[in-house]
């Protein structure tokens, strides 16, 4: 069978420990068999980070804003811990952390459902795609503990000159406080890239927030989401018989425990960090998610798959013990990766193939085939499979769809 030819470039991100063992098996069993396919590869491996002070990964985030599509293993984040073990140079941010700070946009993270993995939320058979502005609020916040009685205020001076200053709270004691911060610009792009995706995905899109009490803040996200959706979205939504509404946050949460999915979830940062969690546990397992960052302009994506580098497995194999990881989610980078390739370079063959690759890893788990952790979660009398005995089956059926 002839491969088919992928016209422009994919990034490739290589990551850590037995995701990185997994990654090669995936390209060298999936991808590469079937597709003629550039890869502008980058080592994004703790030590090779290190060793670059860490530079590859600004050019790999740089290298995907230029091709539009990347690739991306899991990585290390490295601790005391994982300094010490590396004799690395310092202990460097996250990657994820640094390329979306360089790309912008919004990460959607969304299950793979499999009929025959059992859910904490029987009622959830459609995906619930999460949204997560990943920008300020709690995450570039500044925190820090006051001794004693006191006043507490805070104070902006703009370049005009101009001061607003407010008395947050006369302390009687000890305690904590907090100032955090987001950016009109910032929730603009996070409007356009979560209402850009449910155009994409053909789901209605929902904003959370709790405005009721965070009246400037909160209100600040509610306000531009409906200001730009009336402005430019609210024709096309009706165009494809898809809504937009904004919830508070408690009801969202109630909501969503009672509807089936097929949904957008539009959560400021902290909500979507949480958020997207429990609707992994709710799914079954975090080894079934999918991860995507897209850009407000939906031209730009790259996929990674929603978990670590699985270092417990990574110890086994080191020790020359077969091991028996969920590769799902990262196959579904690739094929999330690819399928964007195939929509900026109008390419049906690619696009087909990345549906199929899916179809595959779902049909091969529903079919009875499975690594250890989904058998565990099926029952104590499913069967499984070791890391490349799953990833072998996996090949073995994409060879039959593909003829």
């Amino acid at each position: 069978m002839a491969k088919i030819v992928v016209q422009n470039p994919v990034v490739d991100m290589d990551g850590d420990e037995m995701t990185r063992i997994i990654w090669q098996l995936i390209k060298d069993k999936l991808i590469f068999p079937y597709l003629d396919l550039k890869l502008d590869y980058y080592d994004l491996g703790i030590e090779h980070r290190d060793a670059t002070n860490d530079q590859v990964t600004i050019d790999a985030a740089e290298a995907t804003k230029k091709h539009g599509v990347a690739v991306k293993c899991a990585t290390i984040t490295p601790d005391e811990a994982r300094v010490k073990e590396f004799n690395l140079k310092k202990m460097w941010k996250s990657p994820n952390g640094t390329i979306r700070n360089i790309l912008g946009g919004v990460i959607f993270r969304e299950p793979i459902i499999c009929k025959n993995v059992p859910r904490l939320v029987p009622g959830w058979t459609q995906p619930i795609v999460v949204g997560r502005h990943a920008f300020g609020d709690q995450y570039r916040a500044t925190d820090f503990l006051f001794p004693g009685k006191g006043k507490l205020s805070i104070k902006f001076v703009g370049d005009d000159g101009k001061v607003i200053e407010h008395d947050v709270f006369d302390a009687p004691g000890s305690g904590v406080a907090m100032a955090m911060y987001n950016l009109d610009d910032s929730i603009r792009d996070f409007a356009h890239a979560s209402f850009a995706y449910g155009l994409a995905r053909g789901y209605p899109v929902y904003l959370s927030t709790k405005n009721t009490i965070l009246k400037a803040y909160d209100g600040r996200f509610k306000d531009i989401f409906q200001e730009i959706f009336d402005a430019e979205y609210a024709a096309k939504f009706k165009e494809k018989g898809l809504t937009y509404e904004h919830r508070l946050i408690d009801d969202m949460v109630a909501s969503a425990l009672k509807w089936s999915g097929g949904y957008i979830w539009a959560c400021k940062n902290y909500d979507g960090d949480v958020q997207s969690d429990i609707v992994a546990q709710g799914f079954g397992s975090l080894g079934l998610m999918t991860s995507v960052l897209v850009t407000p302009d939906g031209k730009t994506l790259e996929a990674e798959a929603a978990h670590g580098t699985v270092t417990r497995h990574y110890r086994q194999h080191q020790r020359g013990e077969s091991t028996s990881t969920n590769s799902i989610a990262s196959i579904f980078a690739w094929t999330r990766g690819l399928a964007h390739r195939a929509k900026l370079d109008g390419n049906a063959e690619l696009d087909k193939f990345a549906h199929t690759l899916e179809k595959v890893c779902v049909d091969t788990v529903e079919a009875g085939y499975m690594t250890k952790d989904l058998a565990l979660l099926v029952g104590d009398k499913q069967s499984w499979l070791t890391t490349e005995g799953f990833l072998d089956k996996i090949s073995e059926n994409l060879t039959k769809a593909m003829a």
